[in-house]
């Protein structure tokens, strides 16, 4: 070290007011980066850029830090045990305490990092990037003041696009979307009734015009889908995002129908009975999901899926190795016991599979069930363990449900007030 008081053998930090004495040898390969940097300071102005604060005479150095986050942090680098929260500490400032430090997520127990990935989420969702707020701050930011102007249409076009609520013309715009979705699926169900095919057939031109408000419709979707695309920061990002990827899939299917009755004829048996056509037909239902992009709930239960996917396989793995026991206990006592007066319905294990997951979800179709008495006293703890197997992680689904809830009204709320403040201006 060739700044400090010369002829000291040791140096002290002050973090918050807590103090720690070092050696100089210590120092130099102290596991934590920025008190390693110490060592090679070679004037004020470098060690001020590692610390807040040094006092030459006692040869101090100050942090202006979290003295209980940093005491854990010491203990974890000194080998005294695992790298957990502080209690009554904020996991997001904690996780400002060791990246500050030098130390990564990866150095948590695993049972924090499950609690610090969660609260980044959370954070992510109240905080986003696109929010109202983020663009004052990086025009506050330097050397920001020039580009601002020239991207503020784009950034308030970005905004009008994917958030409903952030202006006038995005609630304009949603209210469209939305009419073109529900006309879209009101001309899709409509075709499929008996009545409207024969009145198709007598009458041509009633084809003729559902087929046009059909090219309407996917012509918006088009547009709209084309429009965002070139608006967005990050094309890689948009086309991996999931709504993009439904738009997709939803407006895909159209154009290749036109393509292949262009290539096959408007009145050729391969396009009236095509399996092909009528399945890419069905896939305009996905049209239905755009209102994702335009109601909270939707969206909702969108987030808590992607949150909850942990607790969503293991309640499929409840159900997987409920279903095994007890189709192949069903099949047994009502199929393979007694061959002459055996239960038909449960000839194999996966016909038995079928009666466990309607017994287990207390669907009970009547389709099949079991006639002996060790079967029925089968179905009748089948029925009880379904209902504690399920209720068992929709507790946690649940509580995720609300959060989820509450938050994306927070932002809805935010964007509310900016819309507020734009109609007053």
């Amino acid at each position: 070290m060739t700044f400090g008081r010369s002829g000291a053998a040791s140096v002290v930090l002050n973090v918050g007011g807590a103090r720690y004495s070092l050696s100089r040898e210590l120092l130099k390969d102290f596991p934590l980066r920025r008190v390693s940097r110490l060592h090679g300071c070679r004037s004020e102005r470098d060690v001020l850029e590692v610390c807040d604060d040094y006092d030459r005479e006692r040869n101090e150095y100050f942090f202006d830090r979290h003295s209980e986050a940093f005491g854990f942090i010491l203990l974890y680098v000194r080998g005294h045990g695992k790298l957990r929260f502080a209690p009554r500490m904020c996991e997001l400032s904690f996780y400002n305490e060791m990246i500050y430090w030098g130390l990564e997520g990866a150095h948590l127990e695993y049972c924090c990092q499950r609690r610090l990935d969660d609260r980044m989420s959370d954070t992510y969702t109240f905080y986003s990037a696109d929010e109202p707020g983020a663009q004052g701050r990086d025009e506050a930011r330097p050397g920001s003041a020039e580009a601002a102007p020239s991207k503020r249409w784009l950034e308030r076009m970005r905004r009008t696009f994917e958030e409903p609520t952030s202006s006038l013309a995005a609630q304009i715009l949603a209210s469209v979307s939305v009419v073109f979705v529900i006309v879209s699926m009101v001309v899709l169900c409509a075709s499929t009734l008996p009545d409207w095919r024969a009145a198709a057939a007598d009458n041509r031109s009633l084809d003729d015009r559902s087929r046009i408000i059909e090219a309407i419709c996917i012509g918006w979707f088009t547009a709209e889908c084309i429009v965002r695309f070139i608006i967005s920061k990050n094309k890689c990002e948009f086309v991996k995002r999931p709504l993009n990827i439904i738009d997709l899939l939803a407006i895909t299917p159209y154009y290749i129908s036109v393509l292949m009755t262009v290539f096959t004829g408007e009145n050729s048996q391969l396009q009236r009975a095509g399996v092909t056509l009528r399945v890419l037909r069905m896939m305009r239902i996905f049209w239905v999901i755009k209102l994702a992009r335009h109601f909270i709930g939707l969206q909702t239960l969108g987030l808590t899926l992607k949150r909850c996917y942990r607790e969503m396989v293991m309640l499929l793995v409840f159900i997987c190795v409920a279903m095994a026991i007890f189709s192949a206990l069903s099949q047994l006592l009502e199929h393979g016991l007694d061959l002459e007066t055996s239960n038909k319905d449960f000839a194999s294990i996966p016909a038995a599979c079928w009666w466990v997951i309607i017994s287990m979800t207390t669907v009970g179709y009547g389709d099949m069930y079991p006639i002996t008495m060790p079967g029925r006293i089968l179905g009748g703890v089948c029925v009880v363990s379904g209902i504690v197997l399920l209720a068992l992680p929709i507790t946690f689904i649940y509580h995720s449900f609300v959060q989820c809830y509450h938050e994306l009204k927070f932002r809805s709320a935010r964007y509310s007030r900016s819309l507020s403040a734009e109609f007053l201006n």
